[in-house]
């Protein structure tokens, strides 16, 4: 028997014993309309639609399909949608477990199918990132022909995990992190719902506050949470699930921190004035109550990219790389492990040398600019590129830098009305002392007079 996304003996148990299956399971969605969030992808005329022959037919037929998420964002889901909904054969393969023979079988029976019986397969593939490039290869006759469609599923980044040629015959499909409200309507549907709760205990507003929070825009992790704490509920005989039993059933304290109100900004903001008073430990503690609160990490890392820039500057010039590299990690790998990337940049940021001298220099030139203080570019470094520039005066009498044994020309750069202004005043502060003397000796060589 080829494997099968839920398998028949699970299947059996399920009907049987709704209750023996865990609740995340009892509640999967049925049709794709039943799905949570991820509308951009469940349009009609769409190719997960098509996949379930809602839509399409004739020459164009379904594309394969790599979907690209964080955990818990439906993934899973949407493959046992289509392998319920679909007319075809659905086999399944983890890519944790299968190899070469196992991918090699399944196109093998999905030609005689094909050949034998005229009926389509359908290949999901769960974790395809952890399939060498040799695994990926396999599968590459099998999409080109189309004698399967693939639905590969991933968590990395698929420009990274997914070789070329497996992208190209592919639509990748990007889903989003569930929203609040997503998760609101799963909650409140897993409570009622004949599959989930059967309204056998009530949510209320506080502890479905901290169950969001808990969630971090995964559905799987929300209703985990909401069983062990209905569990624990109804073992009390309590008639709703009040915080105080969430919290000893999740053994995590609800966060007082609201992320559409003032809490949201307080926070941030007493994280960014940590860094920049350069406490290391306060930092870290604002960050952990963001990160448990259920902030959404991107947010974060874009504040200490701000951060790097406006407090520190080129006093440490490799903070601002830290600060990118971790905003780009945390797009790519999301919570929890997120948690470890930021605060590694939140600790370099804190310890980092700090100059505010950059904020001050754009600061001070835009000022002047929106006062007006612009006036002509100099002729001489104007564009003299074009057919007729040398008749209009332009780039005539540029000096060029390189050509000079020190490699600056004395010559004017700003416009006449702003000659002599200065708006850099580097710090000695760590690494920016060695720009301070490079200002210093660049402005005497430019012929500038102190002001």
């Amino acid at each position: 028997m080829e494997p099968d996304l839920f398998t028949a003996a699970a299947e059996e148990r399920q009907e049987k014993d709704p209750a023996g299956s865990p609740l995340a399971v009892r509640m999967r969605p049925r049709t794709l309309d039943e799905v949570v969030g991820q509308q951009h992808l469940l349009k009609a005329g769409s190719p997960l639609r098509r996949l379930v022959g809602e839509s399409g037919g004739g020459p164009a037929g379904p594309s394969s399909v790599i979907l690209w998420g964080p955990p818990g964002t439906g993934k899973t889901t949407l493959a046992y949608v289509v392998s319920k909904a679909t007319n075809k054969r659905f086999v399944e393969l983890s890519a944790i477990t299968a190899g070469v023979k196992e991918v090699r079988a399944v196109i093998e029976g999905a030609r005689r199918a094909i050949g034998g019986f005229g009926k389509e397969t359908v290949l999901f593939l769960d974790e395809i990132h952890r399939f060498s490039k040799a695994q990926q290869d396999s599968l590459l006759p099998a999409v080109e022909n189309r004698w399967v469609t693939l639905i590969a599923a991933t968590t990395e980044n698929p420009y990274f995990s997914v070789i070329s040629p497996l992208l190209s015959r592919s639509l990748l499909l990007t889903l989003e992190p569930l929203t609040d409200d997503d998760l609101r309507g799963l909650l409140k549907r897993a409570v009622s719902d004949e599959r989930g709760l059967k309204n056998t205990v009530a949510l209320p507003g506080d502890t479905e506050a901290h169950l969001l929070r808990i969630a971090g825009g995964d559905a799987r992790r929300a209703l985990t949470a909401l069983e062990a704490a209905a569990g624990a509920a109804l073992d009390k005989g309590e008639p709703e699930i009040s915080l105080t039993t969430l919290e000893e059933t999740v053994d995590r304290a609800a966060v007082k921190y609201d992320r559409d109100g003032d809490q949201h900004y307080d926070v941030a903001s007493a994280l960014i004035k940590s860094i920049r008073g350069s406490d290391v430990d306060a930092a870290l503690h604002y960050l952990a109550r963001m990160i448990e609160a259920g902030e959404d990490p991107r947010f974060i890392a874009r504040r200490l990219m701000i951060s790097a820039s406006e407090d520190i500057g080129l006093a440490d010039p490799g903070a601002l790389p830290i600060a990118v590299a971790a905003a780009q990690a945390v797009a790519m790998i999301g919570f929890p492990e997120a948690a470890l990337t930021l605060s590694h940049a939140t600790i370099a940021l804190a310890l980092a040398p700090k100059s505010n001298a950059a904020t001050t220099a754009i600061g001070a030139a835009m000022e002047d600019v929106r006062k007006g203080h612009a006036g002509p570019v100099p002729m001489h470094l104007r564009d003299g590129h074009y057919k007729g520039a040398a008749k209009l005066g332009h780039a005539q009498g540029y000096v060029y830098p390189h050509d000079l044994p020190e490699g600056i020309a004395a010559q004017e750069y700003a416009p006449e009305e702003l000659r002599g202004r200065e708006y850099y005043t580097p710090t000695r502060h760590g690494a920016e002392a060695r720009y301070a003397d490079a200002v210093e000796w660049t402005r005497k060589h430019l012929g500038r007079k102190r002001s």
